[in-house]
C-alpha cells in the first residue's frame, strides 16, 4: 500500500513537472510583447555607430564613438519624459583591465537631469543580470532610486522558456526559494563583484533576459545594440535615432514591459510631431523581428545585395534562408565577430565560426571577420540593397533562436529608404568602409579566423543548441 502511494505521488510530481514544462514553452505572451507597429513616414533616420579599429599608417588603436554621445544629448534635451531601457548596466569586469566608467557616467547624467528638472518623468528598465540574478543590489539602481527615478528590473519569468527541460524543473521546485541572501560563491562576471547565492546561479541557467537597448524622450528615440557597461565601452555597435510619432510606439512597448513587471508607466509620454518624408520606419520587438528578417531575406532576388553585421548568428532558419538567397543569385556579404570573448570570458569561436564554415560550403557567400582586439564587434544589423531602395533591420537582437523567438525582450527598427537618400548611403558607406578597410584596419579575410577544428566546434555548437545551455 505504501509502495502504491509512493508511486501515485511520483506520478503526480512528474505530471506537474510535465505540465509546468509545457506551459513554459507555450505560455501566452504578455500584452504588448512580440509587437510590430504601423509604418510611419519621416524625413530621415540617423544611423549611428561606434567603431574600434587600428589606424592603417601608425597601427594605433582608434575608438570612434557616436552612440552614447547621442544618448547623453537626448537626455539633456528632454523636458517631459525619459525612458532608459538597457540590458547590461554595471561596472563588473576584471580589475586587471581598464575601461571608461560608462555606467556611472550615464547614471550621473540621469541624476543631474532629474535634479535640474524635478518634474520630468524618468523610467529606467533593465535586467537582473546587473544584480547577478537577485544576489545583491545594484549601486547604479540605488543611486537612481535615491534621486527619485523609477527603476524596474524586468520580470523575465513572464516570458517563454528557451531552456524548457531545465526551466520546468526550476519553476516547479526551485523558484519558490528566491535568490537573495548571503552570497558565498564567486561572481562569474568579476572577482570584484559581490558574491552570489547558489539560487541565483540556478536562476541564471534559465538563460533569458531583457536584452533591449532603448532610449526615448518626447523629442527623439535611439534604438541600439550598445550597453552602458564599462567593459563594453569599446565594443563596435550600431544605433538608429528616430523622431516623431514612432516614439509613441516605443513607449508602448516599454510600458508593456514595465507593467508586466509590476512597474509604473509614465503619465505624460507623448512625442512631438515632425514633418513627414519618404523614409518608412516601424518598431519591431521579439518574434516580429524574426518574421520581418526572414521575409527580407526570402524576398532577396538575383542582383540584390544583402549585408549582415552580427555578433551572434546561429538561428537555423536564418542560416537556411541566407543559403537559399545566395543560390538564387543575391550577393551576400557577412561581417561577423570571431566570438573570441563574451561577458569578459574567453570563447572558442561559437557560434559564428562553425556557422560561417557551413555557409561557405553551401553557397557563394562572402565572409569577413571583424578583427577585434579584446573588444567585440557587437552590431545586430541586416541591410538589403535592391534596385531602387534599401531596407534595414537593426537594434538589440542577435540572429539566434534565443533572441528572435520570444524568449528574450528585444527591440529593433525596420527602415526603408530610397537608394539616393542619405540614410541608405550611410548604411552602404558603413559596410563598404569596414569591408575594404578604407582609412582603417577593420576586417580580415575568412581564413584569418577559419575554424581549424570544424568537427569539434560543430559538435559543441549542436550540443549547446540542443540543450539550450548557451547565450545564443
Amino acid at each position: 500500500m505504501a509502495s502504491l502511494k509512493k508511486r501515485y505521488v511520483l506520478i503526480a510530481i512528474l505530471l506537474i513537472l510535465v505540465i509546468v514544462t509545457l506551459y513554459g514553452i507555450y505560455r501566452p505572451l504578455p500584452e504588448g510583447i512580440s509587437y510590430e507597429s504601423e509604418s510611419y513616414y519621416v524625413e530621415d533616420v540617423d544611423f549611428l555607430y561606434d567603431l574600434t579599429y587600428l589606424d592603417l599608417e601608425e597601427d594605433v588603436l582608434q575608438i570612434e564613438q557616436q552612440i552614447f554621445s547621442a544618448i547623453e544629448d537626448a537626455i539633456i534635451e528632454a523636458e517631459e519624459f525619459i525612458i532608459f531601457d538597457m540590458f547590461l548596466y554595471n561596472d563588473f569586469y576584471d580589475p586587471e583591465l581598464d575601461f571608461p566608467p560608462l555606467s556611472q557616467h550615464m547614471t550621473d547624467v540621469l541624476i543631474e537631469k532629474k535634479e535640474t528638472n524635478p518634474d520630468i518623468e524618468i523610467l529606467v528598465l533593465s535586467d537582473e543580470i546587473n544584480t547577478t540574478y537577485g544576489s545583491h543590489s545594484s549601486q547604479h539602481f540605488e543611486q537612481l532610486k535615491d534621486a527619485g527615478i523609477d527603476v524596474v528590473v524586468v520580470d523575465v519569468t513572464k516570458l517563454r522558456d528557451s531552456n524548457p527541460l531545465y526551466s520546468g524543473i526550476w519553476r516547479t521546485f526551485i523558484q519558490w526559494f528566491g535568490q537573495s541572501g548571503n552570497g558565498w560563491l564567486p561572481n562569474a562576471f568579476s572577482p570584484e563583484a559581490p558574491d552570489v547565492t547558489l539560487r541565483s546561479y540556478l536562476k541564471l541557467f534559465n538563460v533569458k533576459a531583457n536584452h533591449r537597448k532603448v532610449v526615448a524622450t518626447e523629442r527623439t528615440a535611439i534604438v541600439s545594440s550598445a550597453n552602458p557597461h564599462d567593459a563594453s565601452a569599446h565594443h563596435s555597435n550600431i544605433a538608429f535615432q528616430v523622431n516623431g510619432p514612432i516614439i509613441d510606439e516605443l513607449v508602448y512597448t516599454e510600458h508593456a514591459a514595465s507593467e508586466f513587471s509590476n512597474g509604473p508607466t509614465l503619465t505624460n509620454a507623448e512625442a512631438l510631431p515632425v514633418e513627414e518624408g519618404d523614409v518608412e520606419v516601424r518598431v519591431l520587438t521579439e518574434g516580429r523581428i524574426y518574421e520581418r528578417t526572414l521575409e527580407m531575406i526570402d524576398e532577396t532576388e538575383s542582383g540584390d545585395e544583402l549585408w549582415l553585421g552580427m555578433f551572434y548568428l546561429s538561428d537555423r532558419n536564418i542560416i537556411n534562408s541566407l543559403i537559399e538567397a545566395a543560390n538564387r543569385g543575391a550577393q551576400i556579404r557577412l561581417v561577423l565577430d570571431p566570438n573570441e570573448n563574451a561577458f569578459g570570458q574567453e570563447k572558442v569561436g561559437l557560434p559564428n565560426r562553425p556557422v560561417a564554415a557551413e555557409l561557405l560550403e553551401e553557397a557563394p557567400i562572402e565572409v569577413r571577420w571583424y578583427d577585434t582586439i579584446g573588444e567585440q564587434y557587437h552590431p545586430k544589423l541586416i541591410a538589403r540593397v535592391s534596385e531602387d531602395h534599401t531596407t534595414v533591420i537593426g537594434g538589440s537582437a542577435n540572429f539566434t533562436s534565443r533572441n528572435l523567438r520570444d524568449y528574450n525582450l528585444e527591440t529593433n527598427v525596420w527602415v526603408e529608404a530610397p537608394n539616393g537618400h542619405s540614410f541608405s548611403q550611410d548604411i552602404s558607406s558603413y559596410f563598404e568602409t569596414i569591408w575594404v578597410n578604407e582609412e582603417g584596419h577593420y576586417t580580415v579575410p575568412y581564413e584569418e579566423y577559419r575554424d581549424q577544428t570544424t568537427w569539434l566546434t560543430r559538435f559543441l555548437y549542436r550540443l549547446q543548441k540542443l540543450t539550450g545551455l548557451t547565450t545564443y
